[in-house]
């Protein structure tokens, strides 16, 4: 079973944004560059879990229309 991510979609978007702005702003020590691209790795996965979550429900959605009303 797939673990549900920390933060819900909207903030882990939000985040992930403030994150690159901030890399390409260029004005972060490279060490803090660094921790700020595994957060952006991270933040990334989740909005990519949620939103593999919802592709499976529009697919399981269409699946059970369809299955309803074959012809």
């Amino acid at each position: 079973m797939t673990k549900e991510p920390e933060l819900g979609y909207e903030a882990a978007r939000d985040e992930l944004v403030e994150v690159i702005r901030r890399l390409e702003a260029g004005s972060v020590p490279l060490s803090e560059s660094m921790a700020l691209w595994e957060r952006a790795e991270k933040l990334a996965a989740i909005c990519q879990q949620w939103l593999d979550g919802a592709r499976a429900k529009i697919d399981a959605a269409r699946r059970l229309d369809e299955a309803a009303d074959p012809g």
